[in-house]
């Protein structure tokens, strides 16, 4: 009997043996810390089942010809995007179409995001796929604008502004283009009104100047050479009748690093008419008169400011961008578009040059005008 007692309470014999229920004797229970392990890798295994179960759900979906026979019509749609921009040259400029295309190409990527959420919408496979077309023709022609090319450095700083005619402050609009700091100073649409507050208002930053027409240039460093160019702006119907309005000029600016040819142009506008379509008659022959100029140009080294009613992924202009560069492309950040200043659609005032190299380029603030200016510095 005493016996039985010794081992049941452990006295006398040994240390009693405790436990856990259901576990070895002596063996420690599971913490906390290795529950929450435990549930956190099944949780981790579980993940990883669901993701092969997906790729798997989706492979076996594209193996379906089903996704690839919906959406059609938004696959064809997504080939025609993409062709339009591929080959946005061959387009027939039969009134003005090829221009008009041009002119608000890059706004055309805008169509992509639409037809992606059509072809999701649809869960179509063929619109997703034809889709890259359009993506990879855009970020071809308008990737490269994303990224901020500016550099700091520049040895000289032009501004150029279509004040417009109808400005209703041109003494505002002058102070503010003053405060800018531009070493040179390029005017277009001076109306007769105007003129003498732009020349009072400007007279003290810029001991030099010129107005020909409607356009003028401002400068802190010496002018020479200073003339109108005749862009054939005013031809009438019969190729003879001329008005008295100059819309171009050039002139020679006297650098530390020697001259510096510098033309000032306000080519004509564009009108969109339901008759003639998109009409580009004057600016077009403004622009190859303003070609024909600049490629007989003997100073190596030209700068190109004004409004030129166009941007510079219209075909009129490849004779003169054949010969020079766009600052805003080469040196600036984004489209940099300029017209309408109160909500820009497109760049169609420009700063060009050739045998200078382009460091930065910018948008000066709204004034009175309903264009943007545009300032960019160069060196040599």
């Amino acid at each position: 009997m005493t016996q039985v007692e010794t081992a049941e309470t452990g006295k006398g014999g040994g240390p009693a043996e405790t436990g856990a229920p259901g576990t070895r004797a002596g063996a420690p229970a599971a913490g906390i810390g290795g529950t929450w392990r435990a549930r956190t890798q099944r949780a981790i295994r579980v993940l990883r089942v669901l993701r092969v179960l997906r790729v798997l759900r989706v492979l076996r979906v594209l193996r379906e010809p089903e996704p690839w026979q919906r959406g059609l019509v938004i696959a064809a749609l997504a080939l025609v995007l993409g062709l339009l921009m591929l080959w946005h040259a061959r387009i027939t400029d039969r009134r003005g179409l090829g221009s008009l295309v041009e002119t608000f190409l890059p706004w055309f990527g805008l169509f992509v995001p639409v037809l992606l959420a059509a072809a999701l919408w649809r869960r179509s496979a063929s619109a997703v796929v034809a889709l890259l077309l359009p993506t990879l023709v855009w970020l071809n022609l308008f990737g490269g604008l994303l990224r901020d090319k500016s550099q700091s450095g520049g040895d000289l700083t032009v501004v150029s502004h279509n004040v417009a005619a109808e400005n209703s402050d041109p003494a505002g609009t002058a102070r503010d283009l003053a405060a800018s700091g531009a070493d040179v100073l390029a005017l277009e649409e001076i109306s007769q009104q105007a003129r003498g507050t732009y020349e009072s208002e400007l007279a003290k930053a810029y001991p030099y100047h010129s107005v020909q027409g409607t356009v003028g240039l401002w400068s802190k460093l010496p002018l020479s050479d200073t003339r109108p160019v005749d862009t054939e702006q005013d031809v009438g119907p019969l190729g003879d009748a001329k008005l008295a309005d100059t819309r171009a000029l050039r002139t020679t600016v006297a650098t530390e690093h020697g001259p510096l040819a510098v033309y000032v142009a306000h080519l004509g506008s564009v009108r969109m008419s339901p008759r003639s379509g998109f009409g580009t008659e004057t600016r077009d022959r403004n622009a190859r008169a303003l070609g024909e100029a600049l490629a007989a140009e003997r100073n190596e080294r030209v700068v190109l400011l004004g409004d030129l009613n166009g941007t510079m992924d219209d075909r009129v202009f490849d004779a003169i961008t054949s010969r020079m560069r766009s600052v805003q492309d080469a040196a600036g950040q984004g489209f940099g578009f300029t017209w309408p200043a109160e909500f820009p659609v497109a760049r169609i005032d420009q700063i060009l040059v050739r045998g200078v190299e382009p460091r930065s380029a910018w948008l000066l603030p709204e004034t009175g005008s309903d264009h943007l200016p545009v300032a960019a510095e160069v060196s040599w």
